[in-house]
């Protein structure tokens, strides 16, 4: 059972930044495929970010290439996301996933890729 916390959400101005983190438990951290979706109100969750083992590769979505970045620390079982230049559409709850063992020489960019899921921190920009 792997549990996840997430971290970092707040109100922020368009244009500004934030680092959202996401720790999670688990001795095998290094080997879990790691993503960010985010939920809008009245919107379907979507995919933002994802980062793979052991390579780390990443991907993003289109709306959000270029001012985002996922990284991983392994020594601290945390994930992060950091989130430049916002706009007020980037507004969500975004949430933290984790696959152990997930997909290898793939893309983990949807929901059903990942086993297990954070309870999400609330993201405002404002305009």
């Amino acid at each position: 059972q792997v549990q996840l916390l997430e971290s970092g959400g707040g109100l922020v101005q368009a244009g500004g930044s934030l680092r959202l983190s996401c720790a999670a438990s688990g001795r095998t951290f290094s080997r879990y495929a790691m993503g960010w979706f985010r939920q809008a109100p009245g919107k379907e969750r979507e995919f933002v970010a994802g980062i793979g083992w052991p390579i780390g590769r990443t991907d993003y979505a289109d709306s959000v290439k270029g001012r985002f970045t996922i990284s991983r620390d392994n020594a601290l079982n945390t994930v992060y996301l950091q989130m430049n230049s916002l706009k007020p559409e980037d507004t969500a709850v975004y949430y933290c996933a984790a696959q152990p063992g997930g997909p290898l020489f793939r893309l983990a960019n949807r929901e059903s890729d990942y086993d297990y899921w954070g309870q999400g921190t609330q993201v405002t920009v404002s305009s």
